[in-house]
């Protein structure tokens, strides 16, 4: 919508990763330099791990661009709560292979042959995971398993780990050790300090095609505080600020309408907090009736919350969900007090 009032070529920035837009910080940069190097070892895990929105999967991306297909077939899986059986499946799947009978055994058999397969024509496999911390410590034991696939003494399957802080302290669990002593580099993601925000704003704006600096030196400062430094709330923040501009005819941007976009998006967060009942309690033997149900509809509000404080990670039509999700419950819990009070 704003991107010709701007002079953009496309959007800058867009939620969606791209390995063309890849801003190299200092922590990025490290990241990809370890992957690269467990690469070229051919051997061993890599574990990549940050905040969500750091940019895990934008290095994982800009890895996979940079592979030589002729030599290395590379496969990204995104993973839940996977079984060790669902996680083989889901590998299989990956790569293309056709299974005939639906059974471990047949899965690990084609697993194997592929990769050897690779190993006669000069190739390997990569296997990049990402979403790794929702793994059981049995999956992860099993990735560990599969890289036991060797000819000539190489393995014959490499796995990078990108995940959410809290597959550290998977790793760390006391009967991982196996697992860990194959780690041959690990790198954590932090969110960017205050120049390396504008540095990435800036590069974002020259991506895109912008003629000429839009944004005014003071912006900065409150783009970075607002969005801690984690890049995907930068892209969502300047995406809502250029939409601003553009709806306010204002070519070039000051501290005050970057303010002003901030103070929109705390607005919607706080239209959409659950109403707290004001009326008064219920009679004991009543209570004691409802609170099973008023518990349900308690956990129901937190687990509601607990999907806003990821409002500006996701998109419009999630935020419309939510909210559709918001105004269904506050009608039930206002029928309940309504119920409630007609039975006093």
């Amino acid at each position: 919508m704003y991107e010709k009032y701007y002079g953009f070529k496309e959007r800058p920035f867009q939620l969606t990763p791209n390995p063309n837009w890849f801003f190299a910080s200092k922590l990025h940069k490290r990241a990809l330099a370890y992957l690269q190097y467990g690469l070229s070892q051919g051997e061993g895990f890599i574990v990549i791990t940050g905040d969500v929105g750091t940019g895990k999967t934008t290095i994982a991306n800009q890895l996979l661009s940079q592979l030589n297909q002729d030599e290395i077939i590379a496969k990204q899986i995104v993973t839940s709560k996977l079984s060790p059986d669902d996680l083989i499946r889901m590998i299989a799947s990956a790569f293309n292979l056709v299974v005939a009978e639906q059974n471990k055994a047949a899965y690990l058999d084609a697993i194997g042959s592929f990769l050897k397969r690779l190993n006669s024509q000069h190739r390997r496999a990569l296997l990049l995971v990402d979403e790794a911390q929702n793994l059981p410590l049995e999956s992860i034991e099993e990735l560990r398993m599969l890289s036991n696939f060797m000819a000539d003494g190489k393995p014959l399957l490499q796995s990078f780990l990108l995940g959410q802080n809290e597959l550290n302290a998977v790793i760390q669990a006391p009967d991982m050790e196996q697992f860990r002593q194959r780690i041959i580099a690990s790198s954590n993601l932090t969110p960017l300090q205050a120049e390396d925000t504008q540095a990435y704003v800036e590069y974002r704006i020259r991506q895109a095609g912008a003629p000429e600096a839009l944004l005014a030196d003071d912006c900065y400062q409150r783009i970075h505080a607002f969005s801690r430094g984690i890049p995907r709330k930068i892209n969502t923040l300047m995406d809502r600020v250029f939409l601003y501009g553009y709806l306010e005819e204002k070519p070039f941007l000051q501290a005050e309408d970057v303010q002003a976009v901030i103070d929109e998006i705390m607005d919607e967060v706080a239209n959409l907090q659950p109403i707290q009942s004001k009326s008064e309690p219920l009679a004991q033997n009543q209570a004691d009736n409802t609170s099973d149900r008023a518990a349900s509809e308690q956990g129901s509000s937190s687990s509601l919350l607990s999907d806003l404080s990821q409002l500006l990670d996701n998109s419009l039509e999630t935020k419309l969900r939510l909210a559709k999700e918001l105004d269904q419950l506050i009608q039930k819990q206002q029928n309940s007090l309504q119920k409630n009070n007609k039975e006093d």
